[in-house]
């Protein structure tokens, strides 16, 4: 897919950030790709070409600008928009299945043959599978090397190269120097900010900054995820989020602050096994939502009247995602026909009778220290001792768990949103609500409006909006490709407007 060219310029002439991780520039007569911002002279537009990824840049023989670091943007928004085969395996990319199933294994997810996949990638982003999961590699690698004291050979192994000898080349490629270099540049730029163990071994606590554009609203994030937050898996304090987490090779926990430093979210990481990083950073990327383009979200609803001014009094909110899609999958049905405060009571009792603790290694005194339960370990758990409450929801969330656990339901960011809808209502006790919700949660669908949802439509008619799910569907069009963004609002305001008849 061609960019257009002048559009593209402009952008990089105003140095605007807004484009950053959307696009990169190209420079022929330099050999080097940048971000838009580059805060180096704009080159001669006749000299440069734009390309959609950094995969597809250095495929064609460019090297990463070392000054700007054109891999550490936000990702472009482009993937939690597009449903295609090109978003979807984008966002299974981030999450490191290349490294863990082979390009067969990500076009199996698909749906296509390698070959059919990697035709559409090369003909949409301009590179095919194996080089952006190079690029991903790449990305990991310079992260590894930057910020912990792992050697070199461990940081290779854990980025997912097939050998030494392979990370070294990789990274002359993409950097244009050893690294060595990568890592004797880092500690010159910042050495009081380096974190490591000290020991070659696992990273202890690897602290790393996840950008996002601006504006951002940390604060609707922080009391979303609160209001949530199950006692001992995951907590919220002074304006930090932490959690334990379930990665592909093992256990992990993070804290994310979303108010230390503006422009980036940072995130200290405590992760049993190096190889994680890359999908810890994709899943938590998703949790915050951190790719959204929110000039793009912001600018089409605030041109409506009753939202409009919402906008304006709190720019770029986010919609929560996941880290842990079964997670999130057991805690939604988990708490259908509930109060949120009675949903994380359950939540919190089913964690404490079926979790397992975070390894010693891995603790951080007054830190949460319980993994949630795996759909195995409920899916047995529960078929031996049921869930008190409701039978129906009961036996909803032993299938679910059960469902889960063989595969016969797979929840990951490769799902296309209507087909995981349509899966997820053949199971008992799941309706449109639940499968809405999962999508947004699971998937980033932003066009997800859940009009049936009791506080959606009392935020509505707290705002003077229809209250009827038929006639708030029909005002709602107009909000789209937006609807999940309007949604959120729409609970706030109905949040707002439960806590003005209190203090009344």
């Amino acid at each position: 897919m061609l960019l257009d060219h002048d559009t593209c310029y402009r952008a990089v002439a105003a140095k605007d950030a807004r484009f950053d991780g959307q696009f990169v520039t190209a420079v022929r007569t330099t050999g080097i790709y940048c971000r838009p911002s580059c805060p180096v002279p704009p080159p001669k537009a006749r000299n440069v070409e734009f390309l959609r990824t950094a995969a597809a840049a250095q495929s064609a023989g460019y090297r990463a600008c070392r000054r700007c670091l054109p891999d550490a943007v936000p990702g472009s928004p482009e993937w939690n928009l597009r449903a295609d085969a090109a978003g979807r395996a984008m966002r299974l990319i981030t999450d490191g299945v290349v490294e863990r199933d082979g390009v067969p294994g990500l076009a199996s997810r698909l749906g296509y043959s390698p070959r059919q996949l990697g035709r559409i990638l090369s003909a949409e982003l301009g590179a095919g599978p194996l080089a952006l999961a190079r690029a991903q590699r790449a990305h990991t690698a310079r992260i590894l090397t930057e910020t912990t004291a792992l050697g070199l050979a461990d940081v290779a192994f854990a980025a997912g190269f097939g050998s030494v000898r392979q990370f070294n080349d990789t990274v002359r490629a993409v950097y244009g120097v050893p690294p060595s270099r990568l890592r004797a540049e880092a500690a010159r730029r910042a050495p009081a900010h380096r974190h490591h163990t000290g020991d070659g071994g696992a990273p202890g606590a690897l602290t790393l900054r996840l950008p996002y554009r601006s504006p951002f609203d940390p604060h609707g994030l922080l009391a979303h995820l609160d209001a949530r937050a199950v006692p001992g898996v995951e907590r919220v304090s002074e304006g930090t989020y932490r959690r334990t987490l379930r990665l592909p090779h093992g256990p992990a926990a993070v804290a994310l602050d979303l108010t230390a430093r503006p422009g980036a979210v940072v995130a200290t990481l405590r992760a049993s096994d190096p190889r994680d990083v890359g999908p810890a950073v994709a899943r938590l990327r998703r949790l915050l939502d951190l790719d959204a383009d929110p000039q793009a979200v912001d600018g089409a609803l605030g041109t409506d009247p009753v939202l409009g001014p919402l906008v304006a009094a709190t720019p770029g909110i986010r919609l929560a995602g996941t880290a842990d899609p079964a997670e999130t999958a057991v805690r939604t049905v988990l708490g259908q026909q509930i109060s949120v405060a009675a949903a994380r009571t359950a939540a919190a009792r089913l964690a404490t009778a079926h979790g397992d603790r975070l390894p010693a290694a891995l603790r951080s005194p007054g830190d949460p220290d319980l993994l949630f339960p795996t759909p195995a370990t409920l899916a047995d758990g529960l078929a031996r001792n049921p869930l008190e409450g409701p039978a129906r929801r009961a036996e909803s969330l032993r299938v679910l768990c059960a469902t889960l656990a063989s595969g016969e339901l797979v929840l990951d960011p490769g799902r296309d949103p209507d087909a995981l809808r349509a899966e997820l209502q053949e199971l008992p006790g799941i309706g449109p609500w639940t499968a809405g919700y999962l999508a947004m949660r699971v998937l980033g669908d932003p066009d997800e409006l859940l009009a049936s949802d009791l506080a959606v439509r009392r935020g509505a008619e707290a705002l003077g909006l229809p209250g009827d799910e038929a006639a708030l569907t029909a005002r709602a069009r107009a909000w789209a490709p937006w609807r999940s963004y309007a949604a959120t609002r729409l609970w706030r305001a109905a949040s707002s407007a439960t806590t003005t008849r209190r203090t009344a």
